[in-house]
């Protein structure tokens, strides 16, 4: 290390990651700003740097460095820190303590864990603490790579565990292990760990009858509701089986049950029926949604809710590792709460690995002319929300709509004051008569899809 990098450090101001010291005699300050470092992304502290800036330097001697490093020492977790000494001036030199982002977090120093905010300190809460200390031990030992007690390969759907190999090696995400024995494309899996299988290969490709009796958190729940909210039921079912399954089920109820939306390609003028949301943004929020829920929550499971102006996809359990909704649609590494099942995912090329999946939801709609997916952390939910560019009227509320009932209710929409009954027979494009048209708001107003003010054609509808 430099003098010239050490200006270019200090140009920068002190930070989350940078602070200055004056001299080792503030070195408890400083071990107390590395603890905060170690338990956010790492850092640097300078020796000999005023809080201004200025680089005067001090006498730096052997003692003085087995004064800082006897400091360090403070710190639970043991940490070895690198220190340089960079000479200033004649006899002036400034030492530089680079800390990186703790592996073993929370960290404590003198008993006392800390966080970064900034260039300053703050003492950590319990919550974050135990939070933090709860996420260090999942990396060690957690729900999906503990035995899965008394179940064997007998247990699992064999063609799906082949079906998962072979496409690994189609994609060129997995050797050709030269065998298709369950148990040894198991433990090429990691699936398996000292001959007993692994409550991660449970998940993936349990049979459904060994799942509904000993695992209630294979649960897959859909429901679509009339409106905005969840008064009226028009479907609601529940599927139990290994997250493959749960996956095809998901993606089978939303295309019975998404409208089709359309739109007009410019120059060309043909209309394009498309699905309202894109099936792959879809795709990749029911993917995250199983990889990352937490399977140790015994009534959990990945939800899928259809209501006519948005549609949700809810799982068990709450962002960790720092991550949160905003944080979520940067570029972000990929931290995932399951790694097993996740890993077998991207094998399977379902999901990518490098924290890729939210921006790619963000894409998909954002081509698509859509709003961007809105992410909530509530209540040990985590759920993520498609919304419409704009109102798209249901084809099915009770029974079925027709094309001009459906096209009544998007007219009503667009005009937002609502329409006198003569109005909404002037601008109707398709065919009908007046009758016709009356008849229509009626069969709307008594499916609770509109509602009249005024009588005769003086009335004016409104949807709801």
């Amino acid at each position: 290390m430099t003098l010239e990098y050490i200006t270019s450090l200090i140009a920068t101001g002190e930070s989350e990651t940078l602070e200055f010291k004056q001299t080792t005699g503030r070195r408890r300050e400083a071990t107390r700003t590395m603890c905060a470092m170690l338990n956010h992304q790492g850092g640097q502290v300078l020796f000999g740097v005023t809080p201004k800036g200025k680089v005067v330097g001090q006498d730096v001697s052997d003692s003085t460095i087995e004064d800082v490093s006897g400091e360090i020492q403070q710190l639970d977790p043991p940490v070895f820190p690198a220190i340089e000494r960079v000479p200033v001036e004649e006899d002036q030199e400034v030492i530089v303590v680079s800390v990186n982002q703790g592996q073993m977090k929370p960290y404590s120093y003198r008993g006392i864990a800390y966080r970064r905010v900034g260039n300053t300190n703050l003492s950590m809460s319990r919550d974050e603490y135990n939070q933090m200390l709860f996420e260090r031990m999942h990396s060690e030992q957690r729900w999906e790579n503990q035995p899965a007690t008394d179940w064997s390969v007998n247990d699992l759907d064999i063609a799906e565990i082949h079906r998962t190999v072979d496409e690994a090696i189609r994609r060129g995400r997995a050797e050709d292990p030269g065998t298709r024995d369950p148990e040894a494309l198991l433990r090429g899996l990691g699936l398996i760990k000292g001959g007993v299988l692994l409550r991660a290969a449970v998940v993936l490709f349990g049979t459904t009858e060994r799942i509904e009796a000993e695992m209630p958190q294979g649960l897959l729940r859909v429901a679509r509701f009339r409106g905005v909210d969840r008064t009226d039921f028009l479907d609601n079912r529940q599927f139990r089986g290994n997250a493959f399954t749960l996956l095809t089920r998901a993606e089978r109820f939303m295309i019975e049950n998404l409208p089709i939306a359309g739109r007009i390609i410019p120059n060309i003028f043909e209309r394009v029926d498309e699905p309202l949301y894109p099936p792959v943004a879809l795709r990749e929020a029911l993917a995250n949604a199983l990889c990352h829920r937490d399977y140790s929550i015994g009534g959990g499971s990945v939800a899928v809710a259809i209501y006519d102006d948005r549609l949700e996809v809810t799982s068990s359990g709450s962002l960790h590792f720092g991550l949160t909704a905003e944080k979520l649609f940067e570029t972000h590494e990929s931290l995932p709460w399951n790694p097993l099942i996740a890993g077998v995912f991207y094998r399977r090329g379902i999901i990518e690995q490098w924290g890729r999946g939210t921006l790619k939801m963000a894409e998909l709609t954002t081509s698509a002319g859509l709003p961007q997916p809105e992410i909530e952390d509530v209540s040990g939910c985590v759920t993520v929300r498609f919304r419409p560019s704009q109102y798209v009227p249901p084809q099915r509320v009770g029974r079925d709509l027709t094309e001009r009932q459906q096209a009544i209710l998007a007219m009503l929409d667009q005009a937002g004051q609502g329409l006198a009954l003569r109005e909404i027979y002037a601008q109707m494009k398709l065919q009908a008569s007046q009758r016709q048209v009356r008849e229509d708001l009626a069969i709307l107003k008594m499916l609770g899809l509109a509602v009249s003010t005024g009588r005769g054609w003086d009335a004016r509808w409104n949807r709801l």
